[in-house]
């Protein structure tokens, strides 16, 4: 469900940059269609490995009695953390402090503002859609809070039981078909072209998979940065006439 394009949480909306990309020139005049598919590739490499690995370390701080309710000794990594609950911090206080942490890890590997902002605006659309799907989702998020996607897909993820592997193969999946759907609306694309694109980033997508499944700690996230898509989605946003919000 979570990797159905109909999904109702704004991806309609969003081309992963692609549209800002193609303003400045990619795939000029329908004769490097083909810069479609390594543009994809490239995000797999950088904006998108940041994401999936941070949606892999927010299902890894969801505990994993969900039954049970937020479970201490489950979000805590040490005896200090541990004692500082039991003196009197709450589990959820815990949690809630874990998740910013790492938002903040996220935030400062995208520097983009744009694009902190439309994954903040996308977590929100997903948050909306668990409260009523995945209703447990909101033990462990606010309610209709602006959080940026990964954390609230990696919550999703584990309040519905897809292992790591699964959480970050829906993370990159998502990013190369949002950007190969958006080719279909910006650029003259032979629809079964488009199919082969997505088809030949499976390695690159199973390559991202092994290495950010693994990960527990928030410092072994990635920062593999692309100051071109970061530029592109500053200048989009203060386009007046756009067909995408990202």
């Amino acid at each position: 469900m979570l990797a159905d394009g109909r999904l109702p949480t704004g991806g309609h909306t969003q081309s992963a940059g692609l549209e800002p990309a193609v303003r400045a020139g990619l795939g000029a005049d329908g004769k490097q269609l083909a810069d479609v598919g390594e543009y994809a590739r490239d995000r797999l490499r950088t904006v998108t490995r940041i994401e999936a690995a941070v949606a892999v370390l927010a299902r890894h701080h969801v505990p994993r009695t969900l039954e049970a309710g937020p479970d201490l000794e489950a979000i805590t990594n040490g005896p200090t953390e541990v004692a500082q609950a039991v003196a009197g911090e709450e589990a959820a206080v815990v949690m809630a402090r874990r998740f910013a942490q790492l938002e903040s890890a996220w935030a400062a590997r995208t520097p983009s503002r744009a694009l902190r902002t439309a994954s903040r605006r996308q977590g929100r659309a997903y948050l909306r859609l668990a409260e009523r799907v995945w209703p447990e989702t909101l033990r462990y998020l606010p309610r209709d809070g602006e959080i940026a996607r990964p954390i609230v897909i990696g919550v999703i993820g584990a309040v519905t039981g897809l292992s790591a592997e699964q959480v970050a193969r829906l993370v990159a999946y998502d990013d190369a078909q949002t950007v190969v759907a958006a080719s279909l609306k910006l650029l003259p694309v032979d629809p079964a072209g488009a199919v082969t694109w997505l088809a030949a980033l499976h390695d690159d997508i199973e390559r991202l998979v092994n290495d950010v499944a693994p990960l527990t700690d928030i410092e072994k996230i990635p920062a593999g940065g692309a100051p071109l898509i970061d530029q592109f989605a500053e200048q989009h946003a203060i386009e007046r006439m756009r067909l995408f919000h990202a």
